[in-house]
């Protein structure tokens, strides 16, 4: 027997997970589809750090997922930043527009853990587990056949939606033949937990180089995180460092900002490349988070717009639950979609080629850009707008 379900959301890591808590409520059958195992988080679920703007955690305490969070997430109260070789910086302070904080820092797996324990609180939502997206049936006409390969063999199912929530690589994007334009940027990012001689203060640290971004968050445990941008041509050598030289890098980019770095963590290593899809639905099907557009990490914006992704197509459904997948209410997400995401891809896009060109014509131009937004106020309030995730049409729960 083949099951029918309203909504599937093929993934279930950041982005579908939050999708399946926002359905919640709705009249609709809705059903997950994970790669991990029950009693296991999925590998996105690491110790990466992610800066959650404060559009996502004003949704995010809406959906019951920040209460759930068994470590203290770090405030971000300032942000500096700053560029090796140029000159002025740009210093933002939320006290100064009314607010407590721009966003706050969590570990992926702390935040992991609490999606899992708001998806256990889901009693109608359905969870295929361990489970993978292998292929399509027919072509969307009132529903979607999918196909799962299972520990018990292939099963079949129907979606009325269907969500790619699957991440990069997305296999049910290339199953609906949704084309994607890429770039490869030439860097590996190393993220790690690193503690130094004075405890975070709530200042987020951005400082660019001719080799890429670093960053150091305010995490709550009293540590900072780490974010280190290195040409991919130098990561092996980069990984291959013991702690005192790995400290000493670190140390070298940034100066004494955090005082002495002491002790650092695991390091992690991630290529960094962009995936943009060409369009983001299709007959009965649509888009999601890295599937719809993987950016350059730069200004820590892809979660913040994934989620907005999601927020958004479960406003759509809720105002229409009657057909998930009608075309209208797909072209509608389509077009509402729009302004956040491009503003948002050209300012990745472009602070990362911007800030990472080694040309030294350039730098007296970056100096300029930096000293005119430390000066003017319209240009700091539209950076803080941006960072706060209030970009475009913004998701009610958002607000």
């Amino acid at each position: 027997m083949i099951r029918t379900h309203d909504v599937v959301i093929v993934g279930g890591g950041l982005v579908g997970a939050s999708l399946a808590i926002a359905l919640d409520g709705l009249p609709l059958d809705v059903a997950l589809v994970e790669a991990s195992p029950p009693g296991e988080l999925p590998a996105v679920f690491d110790q990466r750090n992610l800066s959650l703007a404060a559009a996502s955690v004003n949704a995010l305490d809406a959906l019951g997922v920040m209460r759930e969070l068994r470590a203290p997430a770090g405030p971000i109260r300032r942000i500096h930043v700053s560029r090796a070789g140029d000159f002025g910086r740009v210093q933002l302070d939320a006290s100064d527009y009314d607010r407590d904080s721009f966003g706050q820092v969590v570990v992926a797996r702390d935040f992991g853990q609490a999606l899992e324990a708001r998806l256990a609180q889901l009693p109608r939502l359905v969870r295929y587990r361990p489970a993978r997206f292998v292929g399509l049936e027919g072509d969307g006409g009132t529903a979607r056949g999918l196909r799962l390969a299972t520990a018990d063999g292939e099963l079949q199912l129907r979606a009325r939606l269907l969500v790619a929530a699957d991440g990069t690589r997305s296999a049910v994007r290339d199953a609906l033949g949704i084309a994607v334009r890429r770039h490869d940027y030439g860097q590996t990012l190393f993220v790690a937990r690193v503690r130094g001689e004075r405890a975070p203060d709530g200042t987020a640290y951005e400082r660019f180089t001719d080799s890429g971004p670093t960053a150091l968050l305010p995490r709550g445990d009293r540590a900072w995180g780490v974010v280190h941008g290195v040409p991919t041509a130098e990561a092996e050598a980069v990984a291959a460092l013991d702690e005192a030289g790995w400290l000493a890098r670190i140390q070298q980019v940034f100066g004494w900002r955090a005082g002495r770095l002491l002790a650092a963590g695991e390091r992690q290593a991630y290529p960094i490349a962009s995936a943009v899809a060409e369009g983001l639905v299709a007959p009965r099907a649509v888009l999601l988070g890295n599937a719809a557009q993987t950016l350059h990490p730069v200004g820590a914006q892809g979660f913040n717009l994934g989620l907005r992704d999601a927020l958004t197509l479960a406003e759509g459904l809720r105002a229409q639950a009657a057909d998930p997948g009608d075309h209208a209410l797909l072209l509608r997400y389509a077009h509402r979609r729009g302004e956040d995401r491009e503003r948002t891809l050209a300012f990745s896009d472009g602070l990362a080629r911007l800030t990472g060109n080694p040309s030294p014509l350039l730098r007296p131009l970056r100096s300029l850009g930096l000293l005119a937004a430390a000066r003017a106020g319209w240009l700091q309030a539209w950076l803080v707008g941006g960072a706060m995730g209030f970009r475009g049409d913004v998701p009610e729960l958002c607000r």
